[in-house]
């Protein structure tokens, strides 16, 4: 019996340091991870708002460049420096985004809309302001297609039209 006693207060002498080094090592490597964990979430949340700001900044300089081409375009137009075989050429490249109608946030009614305004040779000044908003959405989910800004410049062009025909009736 005494060598039991002895046999298992060995072993305990044993493991008792073993098992106290186990567990503060445990515990240690826990904090570890808990503090890498943080360290991660700080990480993810300052690429969120990286990504925040970039991604404002991309959209606020596409839509300059969309109201510097809408004014650029709008104004050789009306003043009679682009001439009718331009506009058609932009039409026709502008069909092509008609592919896509299947698959975006247009309605099937702007599509439909958008289609009524290419097959028309002439837009009243309210049609091609509408053509040109129907447009500016086609450029806000499309913008990496160049069949978007076709469609944008050719709206724009139609606009500037417009106002042409206007000024020239009298009535702008």
């Amino acid at each position: 019996m005494a060598e039991d006693v002895s046999l298992i207060m060995t072993t305990l002498v044993t493991l008792v340091p073993v098992l106290s080094t186990l567990g503060a090592m445990t515990y240690w490597l826990g904090r570890k991870f808990a503090g890498m964990d943080l360290k991660f979430r700080e990480i993810d949340r300052r690429f969120e708002a990286f990504e925040r700001h970039v991604g404002s900044r991309i959209l606020r300089m596409a839509e300059a460049f969309r109201s510097y081409q809408e004014f650029f375009v709008e104004y050789l137009a009306a003043q009679g420096m682009l001439k009718d075989g331009e506009a058609s050429m932009l039409k026709n490249e502008a069909l092509r985004l008609m592919r896509l109608a299947s698959t975006n946030p247009l309605t099937r009614e702007e599509w439909e809309r958008i289609k009524r305004y290419l097959e028309k040779d002439e837009l009243t000044l309210e049609e091609a302001l509408e053509l040109r908003e129907l447009a500016r959405k086609a450029t806000d989910e499309y913008g990496d297609r160049p069949e978007a800004w076709k469609l944008h410049i050719y709206a724009s062009i139609m606009v500037g039209r417009a106002i042409r025909r206007l000024r020239e009736e009298g009535r702008g």
